[in-house]
């Protein structure tokens, strides 16, 4: 069955994206632990991030530096912090979040509540800042 990943790269779930090209996938996360929180994903679904291989890792770091860089630029913040946990989805995925401080990327914080308009704001400032 396709991960809801899959589901949301295929059209049939709404999100707010960001970008992507032939291999990798960038949205918004729903949940976010701060503004601007957004998933890689590779298109060819994983399930695990170290079962992709070397070439194609390599690519999506490269393309998550780009959506990073974007974030960055679009979002006030100190720096871009990236985690991997891979256990809420099984389908491999980095998350990019703005950071100030290393709590803010503790994940059981408070997600933030943000309108539908809060997320489209939020996803075309990031989308006019990409290169």
């Amino acid at each position: 069955m396709a991960s809801i990943f899959s589901k949301i790269i295929a059209g049939e779930i709404p999100c707010y994206k960001i970008g992507e090209d032939g291999e990798f996938f960038a949205f918004l996360d729903i949940n976010p632990v701060a503004e601007g929180h957004t998933l890689v994903v590779p298109k060819k679904e994983t399930d695990y991030i170290f079962d992709i291989d070397d070439a194609l890792l390599g690519r999506m770091m490269i393309f998550a530096k780009k959506i990073a860089l974007a974030i960055e630029e679009a979002v006030p913040c100190a720096r871009i912090g990236i985690a991997v946990m891979g256990l809420e989805v099984p389908h491999a995925h980095i998350h990019l979040i703005p950071i100030n401080k290393e709590a803010d990327m503790y994940f059981c914080n408070p997600k933030l509540k943000l309108a539908p308009e809060e997320f489209a704001a939020t996803a075309d400032r990031i989308r006019a800042k990409l290169k």
